[in-house]
């Protein structure tokens, strides 16, 4: 079981253009559509589909649109009341792939709130083989609240307590490393522009270009706790940087649809390949072909594990 908590979910209006963004214009949408999302979300979403057993939580109220388009779906999850609406974003994808995104910041939550959220993360996390924490954080939320999360589920259940994956940006994915060894999670899983900001080495574009200048970041994050370091490198491919090694992989090229959730996808896709046993160059493969696939896919739509083509990458010791 691998567990997720998405602390800042939302409910996504995607919109697919039919011809580049004009801005000032008026254009019509080729096929929008309306999902419940949010990075956690996502990744459990692509679990799923895969066939692993998930499990999804968010704070959300019974009969807002997040927790309900939830069971609609049927994905397993676990939604905390707050008494408040979820937040709603809107994507703007264009015929080349290229995509825009306006993100509301989503409801506070309250002292209380926050509570409720994480005792109900350490109680499903007893015995999973993962937990995922990902994605931004709500107004009123303190930037520990993930790292502060993840010394917690490691002190109370001891040798029942999961690996631990983040995926964050900004303040809360630095204050991971601000916490102490117990507050750093098993997988760290940044893009280049996170690496960047985490590391001070280079900039996004120098570490998209050069594997070995993102690989030598990575091992940075190594030196202070992190398990391992998954970097996604966009259309540039993934690099894997662990205490045995590191390694860079590239995916045949693919026509882009759209980016949305192709970074959750490669996490999805570690995570499948790890929880089969592979080791970590089939891991960072599996990764690369779900990210590929996602962006090869329209819209908001998320890879199964048979629409990837692993053959497809190529993975090179660095």
């Amino acid at each position: 079981m691998i567990i997720t908590l998405t602390a800042n979910p939302s409910l996504d209006r995607t919109v697919e253009l039919a011809a580049p963004l004009v801005r000032g214009g008026v254009q019509r949408a080729a096929s929008p559509t309306r999902q419940a999302a949010g990075k956690g979300v996502n990744v459990s979403r692509v679990l799923a589909v895969s066939g692993l057993a998930t499990l999804a939580i968010l704070p959300g109220d019974p009969d807002d649109q997040v927790p309900v388009r939830l069971r609609l779906d049927g994905l397993p999850h676990l939604a905390v009341p707050i008494g408040a609406d979820l937040r709603s974003n809107i994507t703007l994808t264009e015929p080349d792939g290229t995509t825009t995104k306006i993100n509301e910041p989503g409801p506070a939550l309250s002292p209380e709130r926050q509570e409720q959220l994480a005792s109900a993360v350490v109680e499903k996390a007893d015995g999973a083989s993962w937990l995922v924490l990902a994605g931004s954080l709500p107004p009123g939320v303190p930037a520990g609240f993930y790292a502060a999360l993840t010394a917690r589920v490691r002190a109370e259940l001891g040798g029942r307590a999961p690996r631990i994956a983040g995926d964050g940006s900004g303040v809360p994915l630095r204050a991971l490393f601000a916490g102490g060894p117990e507050a750093v999670p098993d997988l760290l899983k940044p893009n280049a522009e996170e690496l960047a900001e985490l590391t001070g080495r280079h900039d996004e574009a120098a570490l998209e270009a050069d594997p070995s200048r993102a690989a030598a970041a990575a091992k940075l994050l190594l030196e202070d706790g992190a398990g391992a370091v998954l970097a996604t490198l966009g259309s540039k491919g993934a690099v894997l940087a662990t205490r045995a090694g590191s390694w860079f992989a590239t995916h045949a090229p693919v026509t882009a649809r759209s980016t949305v959730g192709a970074g959750d996808s490669s996490l999805a896709g570690y995570l499948l390949a790890h929880s089969r046993g592979a080791a970590a160059p089939g891991c960072l493969r599996q990764a690369v072909a779900h990210g590929a696939a996602a962006a090869a896919l329209p819209g908001t739509t998320l890879p199964a594990l048979n629409q990837t083509t692993p053959d497809a990458v190529v993975v090179t010791a660095l």
